[in-house]
């Protein structure tokens, strides 16, 4: 499974990237606002810094205008992958942009047919939004399985990200629905480290072999 950080946070992105663990970084115009920097600056600035692929959020809502936009943020670095939305005008751009060898991660699936449309489009990313579909009383990672089984039936290649991550148990949910991706705020990846077992387990050795030094 790959690890993707969802922040615009440059200095947070630093200073985990030496761990190994992440593999891109998903940003949208939120986060890009709490960086206090141009848009054009800290997309930049990510693109140089991360390796793997930096999703980057076309926010025209026509067709003409996304596939416009988006060829612009794609020059920005090789790296860079467009987020458009599961609209109808985003997959009508989708299915252009894919055939210039853009790729496209479509966002804000939350159901089995939204992805279906997007895999058919050409999508290179379907973003399934699961925490915000638990939050309706549904059973997000449901339409992960589902998309997975779709896939897998009909042979396409597209690449589920998890979205809207709310707690490590979302990433262990992932992992057994058959996700490919999963992108994180930095707390939520954090956590991945840490398990109160581990921490008690470990506890109780330094205790243990302080007794022994002091016989």
């Amino acid at each position: 499974m790959k690890i993707f950080l969802d922040t615009a946070d440059v200095e947070a992105i630093r200073a985990r990237i030496d761990s190994g663990f992440v593999d891109g970084v998903t940003t949208n115009p939120s986060i890009i606002m709490k960086s206090g920097k141009p848009f054009e600056t800290v997309a930049r600035e990510i693109l140089e810094l991360v390796p793997g692929d930096v999703s980057i959020e076309a926010m025209s809502t026509t067709c003409d205008e996304m596939i416009a936009e988006s060829r612009q943020l794609a020059s920005w670095g090789k790296n860079a992958v467009i987020k458009l939305p599961m609209t109808r005008d985003g997959i009508k751009a989708l299915s252009i942009l894919s055939q210039e060898d853009i790729r496209i991660n479509l966002t804000m699936v939350a159901s089995l047919n939204q992805a279906m449309l997007a895999c058919k489009a050409g999508a290179h990313y379907v973003s399934i939004i699961v925490g915000r579909i638990d939050a309706t009383g549904a059973d997000g990672m449901e339409v992960v399985r589902d998309t997975r089984a779709m896939m897998r039936e009909y042979g396409f290649d597209a690449q589920i990200i998890i979205g809207s991550v709310r707690t490590p148990n979302h990433v262990m949910m992932s992992i057994r629905a058959g996700a490919q991706v999963v992108t994180l705020g930095t707390a939520v990846f954090d956590q991945l480290y840490d398990h109160p077992l581990t921490e008690a387990g470990l506890e109780q050795f330094a205790k243990d072999w302080q007794a022994v030094e002091n016989r």
